[in-house]
């Protein structure tokens, strides 16, 4: 199957298996958690048993090594990032409409040959080799099954160009909540050209349903540079016995390989990235619908009175952990519009003066032993839907540490119901 069919198929999937139920809610905070901007492409390599999950979690970068054209010029790209075009070789790049892609001069075969070189170091052998040039939209990448003798490992590199001084490439290079993700260790970098690293190592399941673990390394560059790496214990990312304790690359390795010259004709073919467009704050002059779900959570919790501890999300999703000295309490937040009216078919739930929809669910959460689970689930007319649920813990995946979640159901309920939402989102 070509690539762009299995590219389509992977997104398709993804969409559909998202759902807003009470379940999917905590899969849906989960997934987000772990992966910040796994939105941002299912990249499958056609023929490979190994996807591409290229996430939001590590970066690293070694000074000089993948300036952009001009060497030190690198920095000027950040402070006047190329809204279009650039040296981008796909149809119309330059003028801002199209797919941006690079001009085709790396291949996939290269992409391959250079994972394979810049492994080569580590004294092991690279198999099962699959890859993407620089002609595709979304970047060049490559992925493959690591060998040193000691078991067995899956590799992958991602390739692309974000804008340097953008929400985005904020996001690639921030730990999250280790409270709710669950990883094992995780720092960042700031290199002395300037450049951003994180490394990441965590699980491919935060609720470690398997002993699969998941490594990675993200490098952004002052030019805009974007450099992925993950790494497992296991020959594929998913579905895979495990084979050896950890990912065969180190902190050191991982920084290695993110930062090898190796990549520098690749991504010196991708096109810079158009600016990231200016967010709206979470100030209370900014209306309801234009906030990140983040901020607009925070904002809500307000008036139920309960600090809170930490916070993160991106786009229609939020969280926030609530501390009132009794327990941890987590508090999900999702907002969508038109995706999915599941659970409103039946006859539980109630309606609203102005025909809104309200599902209240009481339970179980699904994961951890004794975790509760308090969701209200809201449908408008429109087709908006706003979804909030709370926890008696701070982190789903594990123990309680409270009896009940710590909000009120008629405050979760204010909250989803806050006349702010009626409008229109974007």
């Amino acid at each position: 199957m070509p690539l762009e069919d299995d590219l389509g198929a992977a997104l398709r999937r993804t969409g559909e298996d998202f759902t807003i139920d009470r379940h999917a809610l905590v899969d849906a905070g989960e997934e987000r958690g772990r992966r910040l901007v796994a939105r941002r492409r299912a990249a499958v390599i056609g023929g490979s048993v190994l996807a591409l999950a290229l996430t939001a979690t590590a970066g690293a970068y070694t000074g000089g090594l993948l300036d952009g054209p001009g060497g030190a010029d690198g920095v000027r790209v950040a402070a006047q990032p190329t809204p279009t075009g650039g040296s981008g070789g796909g149809p119309d790049a330059g003028a801002g409409k199209g797919p941006r892609t690079g001009s085709g001069a790396v291949s996939a075969e290269r992409m391959m040959a250079d994972l394979e070189k810049a492994l080569a170091v580590e004294g092991g052998k690279l198999e099962a080799r699959a890859g993407r040039g620089t002609e595709s939209e979304g970047g060049a990448a490559v992925s493959g099954v690591y060998d040193d003798g000691k078991g067995k490992a899956a590799v992958s590199v991602s390739l692309s160009r974000v804008d340097p001084l953008g929400s985005q490439a904020g996001q690639l290079t921030q730990c999250g909540d280790k409270t709710v993700q669950g990883y094992d260790d995780c720092r960042t970098e700031r290199l002395p050209d300037g450049s951003k690293l994180l490394i990441f190592k965590g699980y491919e399941y935060p609720d470690r349903r398997v002993d699969t673990k998941c490594w990675r390394a993200v490098l952004v560059t002052p030019a805009g540079f974007l450099v992925e790496a993950s790494e497992w214990n296991a020959p594929a990312e998913k579905d895979a016995a495990v084979t050896r304790p950890d990912p065969p690359l180190g902190s050191a390795q991982l920084k290695t390989l993110v930062t090898s010259q190796v990549w520098r004709p690749a991504l010196n073919d991708l096109p810079p990235a158009e600016p990231d467009p200016v967010q709206p704050g979470a100030g209370s002059a900014t209306p309801l619908k234009d906030r990140s779900a983040a901020d607009a959570l925070e904002s809500l919790l307000v008036p139920v009175g309960i600090p809170i501890s930490s916070r993160g999300g991106e786009g229609s999703y939020g969280y926030a952990v609530l501390d009132d000295g009794k327990g941890y309490s987590l508090v999900q937040l999702n907002v969508s519009k038109g995706e999915s009216t599941t659970g409103f078919a039946g006859a539980d739930f109630t309606t609203e003066s102005d025909g809104t929809k309200v599902k209240i669910t009481q339970g179980s959460a699904g994961k951890g032993e004794g975790v509760i689970q308090w969701t209200v689930d809201t449908l408008r007319k429109d087709g908006l839907r706003v979804t909030v649920s709370a926890f008696n813990t701070g982190n789903q995946n594990g123990a309680p540490t409270r009896r009940t979640p710590a909000p009120a159901l008629e405050q979760l309920k204010g909250i989803a119901l806050a006349p702010g939402w009626n409008r229109d989102r974007n």
